[in-house]
């Protein structure tokens, strides 16, 4: 298998996203819809086509598509460094997609991830590959498929492949073995309600020996390894389009700045200035960031991918 910048693992699918005028209306009202699209989404699928754009090469893998998704994809991808090789097609399978109506300051999605997940019938996300792992520069691993997900962070960790995820709770394999762990404040607040901050960021630290990364939206973020001080960081402020795939586009931040080498400092900054980036435009898969509007945000001049 041929050497390739990144691996992604999780969940890629099609969304349709409407704009709204307003703000998300209260119910039995009306709210009016200025822009509809429908394109590539989830966090693997957004967090790729932000690395597409930025020059890197990726394998996508994870979850099955359908007949109503694969299609859609291979054409939206055609065009990109980014390979479905390893991609299931299942055609009696409609495949994933979600409905998300955005507001300046809200994102309010619907979708069957429920149904997707409880049904135990079968499993629609593959088994990682060991080979692509293998010959990937850097990975990016989501935590949502159980038991594959953890696999594909130990064959990473067995083959020296660094990697970024998001969102795993600090007990988990995912996070022990990760490189950069990006946990939101709204995955913290649903599953550590109670917690004090300070102690949960000091347990995910105690937990691995990689970056860990609390991000609050536009609030300082926090990131920090064992054994350091915990650092913060302001995102940078824009005027925002769309929240939608913010944390996506700063997860491909990450993996980018994973595979230039780049500091713990400068990872956060580059990754935040990415998701900043994201923001400024409406659709991402449409208008993703540039490594030049990113090199405009953070004042720094980066690389070109190769």
């Amino acid at each position: 298998m041929a050497q390739t910048d990144v691996y992604l693992y999780g969940m890629t699918l099609m969304t349709t996203s409407h704009r709204l005028m307003d703000e998300f209306p209260e119910r039995d009202s009306y709210g009016e819809i200025v822009e509809s699209h429908r394109l590539p989404g989830g966090e693997t699928g957004t967090c790729a086509v932000v690395l597409g754009n930025f020059g890197l090469s990726v394998r996508l893998d994870g979850n099955h598509q359908g007949y109503n998704t694969y299609s859609d994809l291979k054409s939206y991808f055609a065009s990109m460094p980014i390979s479905l090789g390893l991609v299931t097609y299942d055609p009696d399978f409609e495949g994933l997609e979600d409905i998300v109506f955005i507001d300046q300051d809200t994102r309010t999605s619907f979708g069957r991830f429920c149904s997707f997940y409880a049904d135990t019938s079968q499993r629609r996300w593959n088994q990682p590959d060991e080979a692509a792992i293998r010959n990937a520069q850097v990975a990016g691993v989501d935590p949502y498929f159980f038991g594959e997900s953890i696999e594909a962070a130990r064959l990473c960790h067995e083959h020296g492949v660094r990697y970024a995820t998001i969102d795993c709770r600090f007990d988990s394999d995912v996070h022990a073995l990760s490189e950069v762990n990006v946990l939101s404040g709204e995955f913290l607040r649903s599953n550590y309600k109670g917690w004090d901050l300070e102690s949960l960021f000091a347990e995910y630290m105690k937990c691995t020996s990689g970056l860990v990364v609390f991000t609050f939206g536009a609030e300082d973020l926090w990131y920090g390894r064992g054994g350091q001080p915990v650092r913060q960081f302001s995102p940078f402020q824009v005027d925002v389009q769309s929240s939608l795939g913010a944390g996506d586009s700063f997860k491909a931040g990450v993996i980018y700045a994973m595979s230039k080498e780049m500091d713990d400092a400068m990872l956060v900054r580059f990754a935040s200035a990415t998701a900043a980036a994201a923001c400024m435009s409406y659709p991402i898969a449409e208008n993703p960031p540039t490594l030049d509007a990113i090199s405009d945000l953070a004042r720094e001049s980066f690389q070109e991918a190769t």
